[in-house]
């Protein structure tokens, strides 16, 4: 049972990584009853922060060893306490730190890091499973490239997968029985997406050519004797690859993407970079099986993990207070994917609805929070209706103020300033804006006020000058979180909010007025 008391983070409190990390090398090498994990860090200081120790985070890791710069360190060089490794200096401004840690991922019953689930191992690393690994400093700030050998019985597991593209496989040189594949990703990104999976699998192929022509393999795999029901999530992934460059002009990088279904995976999927883990519910479906309803699902839930390439992989969050840039700008983009996939109206009646039954509740309630809260005690908790559905209708609404136009030449200048960054729900709202020309300062306001609002609609309208005044009121009560905020002595940010409205008259006929 868990009995530390979590600590609380604050927004204003934010202050960058001492260290950076360019490149991870890992070598995981599963056995019965344990795995291996061979990391060697390449890490440079950051020079525009205080000097300081050298801090990891390491949760569940059993200690081999440890070196730096290829010399092993006495036991007073570090200390390993409170799932944080810290390594006292002085150290170089660049430097190799290697260890060897040995994890029990068979009796991972969090799900976090790497797990077993029936005969195959798998990871989730968001938001912070990779610190159950290996050591690292996780937190999405730190971004680095990864490479990771896989090595496993040959048998047992066929398919081992990781991040990026395979550069080496073959059978281990001491032992005939087991086989190792390597993997490298060309993209720097944070560890919450990196994934691993060593499996014995069945798989559907596909193969797609991009806008620029560069041929890209498709990859589906899911449990042996499922085959059959993967059709629709590979059409699915198709559909969304061309709709990203015809829409945003987004087109995808590496030489083949991978979706792997998992029955009792923890989320419903995870975009890690170009290895998507799904729950089955959003992969497997069948005309005997499945409903619209899942079929629809699918193609929504595929699209929304394969745009997190851009919005989440190549531009990600600097901190898990931003989680909202990646995930209500997400979900806009799967819902105007599934508006031009299925029906507008019926799709925009069915996101509405969902806000209305699950969100309004949320804003009411006890836990009521902005898409951009202050603080938070536990992440794990951050991942809401608010954070985002609403967060999806805050972009709306700036593309609403923006037009589809105006919109698109802020996401081109928001990938133009930030590829390969990780940044702030302000840095896309300032490209918004300096795309558009558009003063968004009140606009502002939606990500630090919880609460729905309310508005008052009175509508005048005279014969005599064939004029319409509408007249709008808002109001907005304090919500449980601004108490929240008084009570700790935190700033509250007061005022109207920004809410676009479309306005058209309908003549007694029927007919639209001129």
């Amino acid at each position: 049972m868990r009995t530390d008391t979590p600590v609380t983070l604050f927004l204003k409190d934010y202050t960058p990584p001492v260290w950076w990390v360019e490149s991870v090398d890992l070598h995981v090498a599963i056995h019965d009853g344990h795995a291996e994990v061979r990391s060697r860090l390449h890490c440079t200081r950051n020079s525009v922060v205080a000097d300081g120790a050298m801090v990891l985070n390491g949760e569940a890791l059993e200690l081999i060893s440890l070196t730096l710069d290829g010399t092993a360190l006495d036991a007073d060089r570090y200390t390993y306490a409170n799932n944080l490794l810290t390594i006292a200096g002085p150290l170089p401004d660049a430097c190799v730190l290697e260890s060897v840690v040995r994890i029990d991922p068979d009796n991972n019953t969090q799900l976090s890091g790497l797990f077993r689930s029936r005969d195959g191992y798998f990871t989730q690393c968001e938001s912070e499973g990779f610190r159950r690994i290996t050591f690292f400093p996780d937190r999405p700030d730190v971004m680095a490239k990864f490479s990771c050998t896989v090595e496993a019985d040959l048998e047992r597991f066929p398919h081992l997968l990781s991040n990026g593209n395979p550069v080496e496989s073959g059978t281990c040189a001491d032992d005939a029985t087991r086989h190792l594949v390597r993997w490298e990703d060309p993209f720097a990104k944070p560890a919450y997406l990196f994934a691993l999976v060593a499996a014995k699998l069945d798989v559907l192929e596909d193969e797609t050519q991009t806008a620029s022509g560069r041929r890209v393999r498709l990859a589906v795999y899911v449990e042996p004797g499922k085959l059959d029901q993967c059709s629709h999530a590979m059409a699915a992934l198709k559909k969304a690859m061309r709709w990203d460059e015809q829409r945003f002009g987004l087109e995808y990088d590496l030489d083949q993407y991978m979706i792997v279904a998992v029955g009792d995976f923890n989320m419903g999927a995870m975009e890690n970079k170009g290895l998507n883990i799904f729950n089955t519910k959003y992969v497997l479906a069948r005309p005997d099986t499945a409903t619209d309803a899942d079929y629809q699902g699918i193609d929504r839930v595929v699209a929304h993990e394969y745009f997190h390439n851009w919005t989440g992989n190549r531009v990600t969050c600097r901190d898990w207070f931003q989680l909202s840039l990646k995930e209500g700008l997400t979900v806009f983009r799967d819902q105007e994917f599934g508006a031009d996939t299925h029906s507008r109206a019926v799709t925009r009646i069915q996101e509405v609805r969902a806000l209305r039954f699950g969100q309004f509740p949320e804003d009411a309630g006890p836990m009521a929070h902005p898409i951009q809260p202050a603080s938070y005690a536990e992440i794990s908790n951050f991942y809401t209706a608010t954070v985002y559905n609403k967060g999806a209708e805050v972009i709306r609404m700036m593309h609403t103020l923006l037009g589809r136009e105006g919109f698109r030449h802020g996401m081109d200048l928001y990938f133009e300033r930030h590829d390969g960054q990780a940044v702030t729900c302000e840095d896309f709202v300032a490209a918004m804006q300096d795309a558009s020309g558009v003063d968004l300062t009140q606009f502002r306001r939606w990500y630090a006020r919880a609460g729905t609002p309310r508005l008052h609609a009175e509508g005048m309208w005279d014969a005599t000058t064939k004029r319409y005044t509408l007249t709008l009121t808002q109001s907005l009560a304090p919500t449980a979180y601004e108490k929240r905020l008084t009570e700790s002595g935190q700033a509250i940010v007061d005022g109207t909010l920004h809410i676009p409205v479309a306005l058209g008259l309908v003549l007694p006929d029927g007919s639209d007025a001129a």
